[in-house]
């Protein structure tokens, strides 16, 4: 009976982290797509749906992790930017600089932690040489400077429909595929326990 409530527990909890990081990005499509592709109607739901999402997770768990309240902070930050101006740069140049503040904790943290960041947070999970982590680090490094740039030549480059699709349907995929194609590295430096 105590590991069918866990196991439902921990299912609950899966599919609310599925509903918190998924759920603003599903209204901000909605809105835009039902709205002629326009994104000033889109981004105040996008606003109010991560900032709800961000007090859900820290009503549950009792804290918030980095990454999705940067983003959030972010999407708050430059898609208000982007409302009080009427001028879609702002939201347009958020993933550029999210990807480079991500490169750069990579790259500048080792200079204050005395070892890659991706030790620090990932370290728990995987166990590695330290020239495992090292390699993994700077592959991600240059990962976020690349879509950094792929980011600023797509939105210079083509329709806002088409960035807007890239940056969910483009960038993840890389993303994904990206951490995929780590898994050599992570097997030939993994430290046996």
């Amino acid at each position: 009976m105590y590991c069918e409530y866990v196991n439902m527990s921990q299912m609950n909890k899966s599919f609310l982290k599925f509903i918190t990081d998924f759920g603003p990005l599903v209204i901000f499509f909605f809105f835009y797509y039902n709205n002629d592709k326009n994104l000033s109607v889109a981004i105040p739901p996008l606003i109010v749906a991560t900032l709800l999402a961000l007090l859900v997770v820290w009503f549950i768990e009792k804290k918030i992790p980095m990454m999705p309240l940067l983003s959030g902070i972010l999407i708050t930050f430059f898609g208000g930017l982007t409302i009080y101006f009427k001028d879609p740069i702002f939201i347009y140049i958020k993933p550029t600089i999210i990807n480079i503040l991500f490169a750069l904790a990579l790259l500048l943290g080792k200079y204050f932690t005395k070892e890659p960041v991706l030790k620090i947070i990932m370290g728990k999970a995987i166990s590695l040489t330290d020239i495992g982590w090292e390699l993994l680090n700077r592959r991600w490094i240059f990962l976020f400077f690349g879509l950094a740039i792929l980011n600023e030549l797509i939105w210079r480059t083509q329709s806002e429909e088409f960035w807007v699709n890239f940056k969910v349907w483009g960038m993840l995929p890389i993303t994904l595929i990206f951490t995929g194609l780590q898994i050599p590295l992570i097997n030939k430096y993994k430290v046996d326990e």
